[in-house]
């Protein structure tokens, strides 16, 4: 295409799930937005596993959720088997997950964008950036020949900057199979002199599921009935599969060893770092040597799609020696495999460069998103694409960018506070453990947490405003009712219900909290508790198991956001800090950290440096005031 400039408030250059969480979210806020990607056929295309959700990533998918995002309604448009993972455990540490039928997917997600106001989609591959006499981003340069003016820019591109595959010796330029990688804009970044480096991430084969032994297999069934991802979505409507569950074998473990050489990565044909939660299975049988079998789970990826994915079996090993690997796992003995595994190195910027915001430092207007930032999973690349879509949205409009959570309001928070202030050295995977107040940032109260902060930003629509004020206010309704209403040890007894009899009355919470109490019993007592739907119960049932602990963890909140404000400026010398080493000095001068809180959170800073710099900051604002 060629021709006139084209102009736009925000430009969003890629089609996965950052680049369409990040174009949803400009144009809910009231951008004129473009979305720029090489193939409209292939924008939002489940790239690796055909899955949504998880623990941690389940509650990112709720938080985007929760700010009107895209992905949770695709997902359950989309749902073939649905499990909500770790229910035997706390609230806290439940993760909603869907796995979804690709083309359904795919599909939802193009349906969703086609329907956005504001939202224009074009096919074109970014080659090259603009910028203005004061270094900002000024327009988007293309392949074709096309200058698209904008007042900001989102880069999402995924595994494509100067991506390759590999498999076995085998290795070609590639963002994914079947596309080409992204050359241009990556030459533009080492042009500017942003930190680049490589990572590497992986895929299994996928096999041919009328292949598969299934009778063989141990059968796992999804949730019945299954729970939607999003608040908006009143049932699950599609047909639900059976996953099996199978794993690797001494066999299978013997062939990789002798074979290791076939592996891109142990072959030395690759030097970018993997990541550690989601190794190869070469990684597994190498760094686990003592263990006999690996779990695998083999996952539909359609309901008229007879392609299995065999979750836990990621490979760069040669086609041959996956044929081998493949028929030596229980069940996958005449498997035939339809695509082979492969591994891809692909650049990612430093995300350190990035303020919170997620806007490049160096270049003002440009802001990144995804696994260009370093992380991994669909879940984080929305997550990141959302927030740079409301903050882009503001930048054009003239407005500051401000939309920021911190690490007490949501995992979101931790992810970019995470990554722009430690960087990553692997791509980085949302875990629960990474939340210091998990237990308040759950998937099931994501809504009552952020939703009202999104319809500040303006990135919420109307629909989601009023379901979430009625449900909030049913919750408080029901919270309420539950703190007045009780009965005495003797009425509770009677229904079964043991507790000191020292005569003290026990409210509706008190009882939901008493361990070893069926939940039976507590309707009995408080009949009305079975009227009670299933979301607003489940506020009931946490906020009586984790009260104590919620009320502690509210008092280290509030000592943190003390901390939190005790501001860094940037004109701070740290050479003029006493009591710090040059190690501590060199650690807060790369990060240069905005508050004493987040220098608390770099690596390798010690409680000494912390005091020091915490003594220097007080010193300061007595001076000035």
């Amino acid at each position: 295409m060629t021709g006139a400039d084209l102009t736009f408030d925000v430009v969003v250059v890629g089609g996965g799930h950052a680049g369409c969480e990040a174009a949803a979210a400009a144009a809910r806020c009231g951008a004129r937005t473009l979305l720029l990607t090489h193939k409209i056929e292939t924008i939002g295309e489940m790239s690796c596993n055909p899955a949504i959700g998880g623990v941690g990533k389940g509650h990112l998918v709720r938080e985007i959720d929760a700010l009107d995002g895209i992905m949770a309604r695709a997902a359950d448009a989309a749902a073939i088997h649905v499990k909500m993972l770790n229910l035997s455990k706390g609230p806290a540490v439940r993760g909603p997950r869907a796995q979804a039928d690709r083309r359904l997917y795919r599909e939802a997600v193009q349906a969703l964008l086609r329907a956005q106001p504001g939202l224009t989609i074009m096919a074109g591959g970014a080659e090259g950036l603009e910028l203005d006499e004061a270094g900002a981003l000024a327009a988007i340069l293309t392949g074709d020949g096309q200058r698209i003016r904008c007042g900001a820019a989102i880069i999402t591109t995924g595994t494509f900057l100067r991506g390759e595959i590999h498999i076995g010796e085998k290795r070609f330029p590639a963002g994914r199979v079947g596309d080409a990688p992204a050359i241009g804009l990556a030459l533009a970044f080492e042009r500017l002199g942003l930190p680049l480096a490589r990572l590497k991430t992986g895929t299994p084969p996928r096999l041919d599921g009328r292949t598969i032994d299934w009778a063989a297999l141990e059968a796992q069934p999804g949730d019945d009935p299954p729970e939607p991802l999003s608040w908006l979505t009143e049932r699950i409507g599609n047909r639900q599969v059976t996953c099996g569950i199978t794993a690797t074998t001494p066999e299978t473990h013997a062939i990789i060893r002798d074979n290791l050489q076939s592996s891109a990565v142990y072959g030395g044909r690759i030097q970018g770092v993997g990541p550690r939660y989601c190794p190869s299975i070469e990684d597994k049988v190498v760094r686990f040597a003592e263990r006999e079998r690996h779990q695998i789970f083999l996952e539909p990826e359609g309901l008229d799609d007879p392609t299995v994915y065999p979750n836990g079996i990621s490979t760069s090993l040669s086609e041959a020696v996956q044929e081998r690997v493949v028929a030596s796992i229980p069940g996958l003995a005449r498997a035939r495999i339809l695509r082979p595994g492969y591994a891809i190195e692909y650049d990612h910027i430093d995300p350190r460069a990035l303020t919170p915001m997620l806007e490049l430092c160096q270049v003002p207007r440009l802001f990144l998103a995804g696994q260009i930032n370093g992380t991994t999973g669909y879940e984080e690349a929305g997550a990141q694409g959302l927030m740079a879509g409301i903050n882009a949205a503001r930048r054009a409009s003239g407005a500051a960018p401000e939309a920021v959570f911190t690490r007490s309001e949501a995992y979101i928070g931790v992810l970019v506070d995470d990554l722009t202030l430690q960087g990553v050295s692997e791509p980085y995977r949302m875990l629960t453990a990474r939340a210091e107040h998990r237990l308040s940032l759950r998937a099931d109260n994501a809504g009552l947490r952020l939703t009202d902060r999104g319809i500040a930003w303006g990135c919420v629509g109307a629909d989601r405003a009023a379901h979430h004020r009625a449900f909030a206010k049913a919750v408080t309704q029901a919270l309420v009712r539950a703190t007045a209403d009780g009965a005495t040890p003797a009425a509770l007894s009677g229904f079964g219900i043991t507790v000191n009899q020292d005569g003290r009355r026990r409210s509706v919470l008190e009882a939901l909290a008493l361990p070893a109490v069926a939940m039976e019993r507590v309707e009995a007592a408080f009949p009305w508790l079975r009227y009670v739907p299933p979301a607003i119960r489940t506020q009931l049932e946490a906020e009586a198991l984790y009260a104590p602990y919620l009320r502690r963890q509210e008092a280290e909140r509030r000592l943190l956001e003390r901390e939190e404000k005790a501001a860094i400026t940037e004109t701070l010398d740290f050479d003029a800090v006493d009591g710090l080493s040059a190690e501590m000095r060199q650690r807060l001068k790369a990060a240069r950290p905005a508050t004493l809180g987040a220098a608390g959170r770099i690596q390798g800073v010690t409680p000494a440096a912390l005091a020091a710099l915490a003594v220097h900051l007080r010193r300061d604002v007595q001076r000035f005031t």
